[in-house]
């Protein structure tokens, strides 16, 4: 809850790109993500920017942020995570599920992705859209929709991340992936712990799942 985060010396928050620094550091590294080109992404991006102006003393804490609408931008450590397990090479199509406040999607375009995301929530997609061409991410394509759905037009994708919790995949998700891609995401009942988990898609269509860490997400809303 808002009003819950503690007071903070606006002057002590002033320098982020200090604070980006160590968060990749301690939130990140130390947790053994080791990809250079995620670990350069996560310093990248300016996380302060998508999160609204009272919680940007917070920017780089590890936690989740509230965003409005009732969701969240996740936690750093999750972000580096799921685009690790990614493991997308430059060039390759991502679709994300959840756009949010555009946070993961920058990410994804700072390791060279091609990036198409899908926010159920109207006000959050044109926000998100907004932000990303200010911060100069204009290839980033944001769509308003229901992203159980996927994106058909622009399928099939190397890699799909979900950053909202469902149980079972939602079987447009497992059709749009392309053989040999990945999909990551959160699967469980909302409002439990669920288990992060890595999707495979072999060339005969059939999908291998690998459990990588309990996690807490939002609901994926239809």
């Amino acid at each position: 809850m808002v009003g819950l985060l503690p007071a903070v010396d606006p002057a002590g928050a002033a320098d982020f790109a200090v604070q980006r620094e160590q968060m990749v550091k301690f939130q990140i590294e130390d947790r053994g993500v080791t990809n250079t080109t995620v670990l350069a992404a996560m310093r990248k991006v300016p996380r302060h920017e998508f999160v609204p102006e009272f919680a940007r003393p917070h920017a780089y804490d590890d936690r989740p942020l509230p965003i409005g609408e009732g969701q969240t931008i996740s936690q750093p450590y999750i972000v580096a995570l799921m685009t690790d397990l990614a493991r997308l090479k430059p060039g390759e199509r991502v679709l994300e599920v959840g756009t949010g406040s555009g946070y993961q999607a920058a990410v994804l375009a700072e390791v060279g992705a091609e990036v198409y995301t899908i926010e159920i929530l109207e006000p959050l997609a044109r926000s998100a859209a907004a932000r990303l061409k200010r911060l100069g991410y204009e290839k980033v394509e944001v769509k308003a929709g229901d992203g159980y759905l996927g994106w058909k037009e622009h399928a099939p994708f190397d890699a799909i991340l979900v950053t909202a919790a469902a149980e079972p995949v939602p079987p447009p998700l497992i059709e749009q992936l392309k053989p040999g891609g990945r999909l990551v995401m959160p699967l469980g009942q909302p409002w439990e712990t669920q288990v992060l988990v890595v999707i495979e898609k072999d060339a005969s269509g059939k999908t291998r799942t690998r459990r990588i860490a309990p996690v807490v997400f939002v609901p994926l809303t239809r």
